[in-house]
């Protein structure tokens, strides 16, 4: 499965492209690396991390570059696609420094116009399945580990909110969780409890398809991945234990469809997915 390799490698081969697109424009332009550092008063190693995608440009660079090289028009969709690919790739420290609030969000855009949401899960219960007590000891021990302003009520408050996308217009819901998700205490046993009690209730919701991945499910294809969701065909955010990735490409997108619809294939459902929870109740008491 593809999307199982690293995804931040899908950000590098971008900016490999971007540099590629420049050294393009250098050459049609007449200059060698060396002249056109000249002109820019650059160090003139400069030229050559841009172009090998070891160095992200800034807008500044970007225009002296197509300045110097004659095509000052097209400095504004390579800002565009410069500032695409510094967006692509955030760390969790940068996302959340305004405060935990802020995170939640900045999504509810991206929420309330997406129709189909296929979500795959092999750290914690999805977000929008979660209950409030759940969702309070994740945050709380995101403060601790990250050392983030602590707004935790608020941000509470509006991931909660979100939650009414569950129930309102035409938003369809697929959710694969790996079984060893429901075997990690999260808070405590009475939290645990109550997350196993609303994700049986959930599953019934008509909107949403809850697929439980049992442990020692035979990984022919479908082996565990980063946790990531699909909005409708359009974006995939994936989540990275230091940082956020949106992808936007169709190529890339296809590739994590193809990955959750492999995934799809091991899970189980109805009945059988609550006996797992019910079974992972059992191991805590």
């Amino acid at each position: 499965m593809s999307a199982a390799g690293s995804p931040s490698s899908a950000v590098q081969q971008a900016k490999q492209a971007l540099g590629l697109r420049m050294r393009e424009i250098r050459k049609d332009g007449g200059l060698s690396a060396r002249a056109l550092a000249r002109l820019a008063g650059w160090h003139e190693s400069k030229c050559s991390r841009i172009e090998h995608g070891h160095t992200m440009p800034s807008d500044a660079d970007i225009r002296a570059w197509t300045l110097h090289c004659g095509v000052p028009s097209q400095a504004a969709d390579l800002i565009a696609a410069a500032r695409g690919i510094d967006g692509a790739y955030v760390e969790w420290r940068r996302i959340e420094r305004p405060g935990l609030k802020r995170a939640q969000e900045a999504v509810l855009p991206l929420f309330e116009r997406t129709r189909r949401f296929r979500a795959y899960q092999s750290w914690v219960v999805p977000g929008l399945l979660q209950t409030p007590a759940y969702t309070r000891a994740i945050l709380e021990t995101i403060v601790a580990l990250r050392s983030v302003h602590n707004d935790v009520d608020e941000a509470l408050a509006v991931r909660m909110d979100r939650q009414k996308v569950l129930h309102t217009g035409h938003h369809r819901f697929a959710v694969l969780i790996e079984e060893w998700v429901l075997r990690t205490v999260i808070g405590d046993a009475d939290v645990m409890t109550g997350q196993f009690g609303h994700l049986i209730a959930m599953a019934s919701t008509p909107s949403v398809s809850l697929g439980i991945i049992p442990l020692g499910a035979s990984r022919g294809a479908g082996w565990p991945v980063e946790s990531f969701t699909i909005y409708d065909d359009a974006q995939v955010n994936v989540e990275l234990v230091s940082a956020h990735l949106t992808v936007t490409q169709p190529g890339e997108i296809h590739e994590y469809v193809r990955a959750f619809a492999e995934l799809e294939a091991l899970a189980v459902y109805g009945a059988a997915a609550r006996t797992i929870i019910m079974s992972a109740v059992n191991s805590i008491r």
